[in-house]
């Protein structure tokens, strides 16, 4: 021993790097290329049937008393729309400039096209279950590419993101900004918790089916609530829209500065903050899509691909114009949920602008803790497939995911952002070589669905339509003598 001592193990810088790396060279690739193929391939089908997925939306569920395709998608977007809408969106438009905002309107367009084409997989090969039925990419990975190890380990690693990190995360974030208060202690977050905590269990021990009907109920109003407020405050600041519009524009084609520096151009910060807003092709809201009863596998796709319009062309835009209209946090001192405080302060005042926050935060992350329970028991029975899941295997899975939601509005964890990138971002790297290996058979299911609706049919669908072995699937089954294969291929060409 020279007497020297050797220094600690940064665990913290460490995974800061990992997830740097990911994110900044490999996963931005990656999701980009993916969602421009099939934003090709389905020949720019976000922008081609926009106005067929809003149709969609509002039918009733196929078969009475299942989940609607409303449903599954307040249960999708419950999970995407979170904390990152007011902070992320913040800090991306103060770290990027106003050119982030573009960049996070194209990365959702073309990301639009990848959360259909998994959503609409997760239909084909959903399962049936005692109320509804079920699936995700676990299941579509297991059915179609017979990789039951690959299944395993993506509803592995979903559960660590969904119930274990990101809820832990959510919890904290409400915690931390009810502490800003002057009337807060060191029970503050003791309370918040236990109030997140008894709300969660509320919630999720009712089954699937009072988490959808919370989500049904507050999305809508935690949305319309919080687009409401921002419309007021960017109108109030009108004069500075004009200049707003020119700064996001003239920011986003600023290519000397992207080029410059592009790991903190606009470019960058907006084409993440657009990939973890929406997750488009993560393997996340596919587990929602799955639940809903639809006539045709493509309707889910398409009602999936809005959730995407609807996070971040919609309300993360609201908060970039809230903030960049009010004209604060130019000097960048200020980011985060204090600077959307803030902007929203130039209108409402600092009282007001600050319970606003509050409140938007905490309905904000209890959808989403909701949401990503969902997500988290799908994949909980699909580890348990090959054995019978008692009553209490569910009650005890329950417990630990409130647990977890009252611990995280009591600990500070240092790694937690960085290590719930990493998984996330491992998620993503399983999904979407799968999405690409089975493309085509959703794509398939959309000609098909475009030819019937040519037709002014109602589309319906049956796996033989597209060349699909009816055995394999538990729904989807042909009601009449199975197509020949040389009618199926004719059929899939159309």
């Amino acid at each position: 021993m020279n007497g020297t001592l050797r220094p600690a193990f940064d665990l913290a810088g460490t995974l800061d790097t990992i997830s740097g790396f990911m994110y900044t060279y490999l996963l931005v690739a990656l999701l980009i290329g993916v969602g421009l193929y099939f934003f090709v391939r389905t020949r720019a089908l976000p922008l081609r049937l926009f106005k067929e997925a809003i149709r969609v939306v509002t039918e009733p569920p196929h078969e009475e008393g299942e989940v609607s395709s409303f449903r599954a998608l307040m249960v999708s977007t419950a999970s995407r729309v979170g904390v990152g809408n007011i902070a992320g969106v913040a800090t991306a438009v103060t770290a990027g400039g106003a050119g982030a905002v573009f960049w996070m309107w194209v990365i959702a367009t073309i990301g639009g096209a990848s959360a259909f084409i998994e959503s609409t997989l997760a239909q084909i090969y959903k399962k049936q279950g005692p109320h509804h039925s079920y699936g995700g990419p676990a299941y579509y990975i297991q059915t179609a590419l017979k990789q039951n190890w690959l299944a395993t380990l993506f509803a592995s690693v979903l559960i660590l993101t969904y119930m274990g990190g990101f809820n832990l995360l959510a919890s904290f974030n409400v915690a931390d900004a009810f502490t800003e208060y002057s009337w807060a202690n060191e029970w503050t977050p003791w309370i918040v918790g236990a109030i997140l905590a008894v709300l969660m269990a509320g919630s999720i021990f009712g089954g699937t089916r009072r988490l959808t009907d919370v989500t049904a109920l507050l999305v809508p109003v935690m949305a319309i609530i919080y687009l409401g407020v921002g419309l007021v405050v960017v109108a109030l600041n009108y004069q500075n829209i004009p200049a707003m519009f020119s700064a996001i524009f003239s920011g986003a084609f600023d290519f000397k500065a992207i080029f410059g520096g592009f790991a903190g151009s606009a470019m960058m910060y907006g084409i993440k903050r657009g990939l973890y807003s929406n997750e488009a092709g993560v393997g996340s809201a596919p587990n929602a899509a799955a639940s809903a009863s639809v006539s045709h596998p493509a309707k889910q796709g398409l009602v999936q691909m809005l959730s995407v319009f609807i996070d971040t062309m919609i309300i993360c835009t609201f908060t970039a114009f809230v903030v960049l209209s009010s004209g604060v946090g130019d000097d960048g001192v200020v980011t985060g949920d204090p600077l959307v405080k803030d902007a929203m302060a130039t209108v409402l005042g600092q009282p007001i602008a600050q319970v606003f926050i509050s409140v938007a935060l905490f309905l904000f992350a209890f959808t989403t803790l909701v949401g990503n329970f969902y997500y988290a028991e799908v994949n909980f029975r699909f580890l348990l497939r090959n054995i019978k899941l008692e009553q209490w295997m569910l009650t005890a899975f329950r417990l630990v995911a409130a647990a977890l939601v009252f611990c995280g509005a009591l600990l500070k964890f240092e790694v937690a952002w960085s290590l719930g990138d990493i998984l996330m971002g491992l998620m993503a790297l399983i999904n979407l070589p799968v999405i690409v290996i089975l493309g085509r058979i959703a794509v398939r299911c959309a000609n098909d669905y475009t030819a019937q609706r040519k037709e002014s049919l109602d589309p319906k669908f049956t796996a033989s339509s597209i060349g699909l072995d009816p055995s394999e699937l538990d729904y989807w089954q042909d009601k009449k003598a199975p197509a020949s294969a040389k009618d199926a291929a004719e059929k899939a060409a159309v």
